[in-house]
């Protein structure tokens, strides 16, 4: 990458298991059988943006399990928000959920998962790539966007570039009640629709009101539950789009959650969609993790998530 004398630079020491960049995702894109990408956990990925003053939409670094070791080349402000990962600076523990700076030379270290799984790093100004098709979410499956814009995580000895600039942090402290407690069991708000009246009454039963438990196969594209086999009606039928959330069930009768990296289409009936922020707090269930689906209605799922976009307004 060439040196441009108005840029700063964090040098990847480790990249750790999967790191990548992450805008507010890419869109418009679908009818070409391109996914959205885009920060699997929305919820944390927005605060660690605000803390700097970033509009949204600004990248940040969406560090997946941790490992992630990076050295800064020049004085930055950056914050930290999601998962605690056991981050360290220059070796003194690091909490989540606030901003601070990194000095040049410092080094900032992440360890494994406390609690959580993704963390969201950000810096002020947001990391610089080059936007493909609108955006520079970082989609591995499709070879799309990310630092170098090829869908690749991040590798060791690479730079990540970002503005200098005068960058004096805002004072600002994320509220106590957005700081989430992954250790607790998630109750996931999902819109029931498509396919669900397809479904026996003892399973749409069971689907509400018994708890499931995040399987090991579970990454960007989607998390599959285990618990109660649910039942449909439906043999067979045509495929149709697939958005972020939806909730689609295989004939195992075990559901799959879609999220940011899923595929554009499918063909499996569909209980519902999750919310994005029932995505979101779905992406920091590790295997193991108990959920609970609850039955949401579309009217109090907009009205949610527009009180959430309404924190990061331009006017506050």
């Amino acid at each position: 990458m060439t040196q441009l004398s108005n840029n700063g630079y964090l040098k990847v020491i480790k990249p750790g298991p999967l790191t990548t960049l992450q805008d507010a995702g890419r869109f418009g894109v679908r009818r070409l059988g391109i996914t959205q990408g885009g920060p699997a956990d929305l919820h944390a990925w927005a605060w660690a943006n605000w803390l700097l003053g970033n509009p949204w939409g600004t990248p940040a670094l969406e560090i997946t399990l941790g490992g992630l070791e990076l050295q800064a080349e020049q004085d930055c402000s950056l914050a930290l928000c999601g998962a605690d990962l056991g981050a360290t600076l220059d070796g003194a523990p690091l909490g989540c959920w606030q901003s601070f700076r990194l000095r040049q030379g410092q080094t900032l270290r992440f360890a494994m998962p406390v609690t959580g799984v993704r963390a969201y790093l950000a810096v002020t100004g947001g990391f610089i790539a080059e936007p493909v098709l609108g955006s520079v979410a970082c989609v591995t499956r499709d070879g799309l966007g990310g630092h170098l814009g090829n869908g690749r995580k991040l590798a060791a000895d690479e730079r990540l570039p970002f503005s200098i600039h005068a960058d004096k942090l805002p004072r600002r402290t994320v509220p106590a009640a957005e700081r989430l407690d992954y250790r607790a069991p998630a109750s996931l708000a999902l819109t029931p629709g498509a396919q669900v009246a397809t479904f026996s009454g003892d399973s749409l039963f069971r689907a509400f009101n018994s708890p499931w438990t995040v399987d090991t196969r579970a990454d960007r594209m989607g998390v599959r539950l285990l618990g109660p086999a649910l039942r449909c009606t439906l043999n067979s039928m045509i495929s149709e789009g697939i958005a972020l959330g939806a909730v689609q069930v295989p004939p195992d009768g075990q559901p799959i959650a879609l999220l940011n990296d899923r595929q554009t289409i499918g063909g499996y009936p569909r209980l519902g969609t999750l919310t994005p922020l029932a995505c979101a707090r779905l992406a920091q269930c590790p295997a193991g993790h108990q959920v609970r689906f609850k039955a949401t209605a579309i009217e109090a799922a907009q009205h949610q998530h527009r009180r959430f976009r309404l924190h990061f307004s331009s006017d506050r």
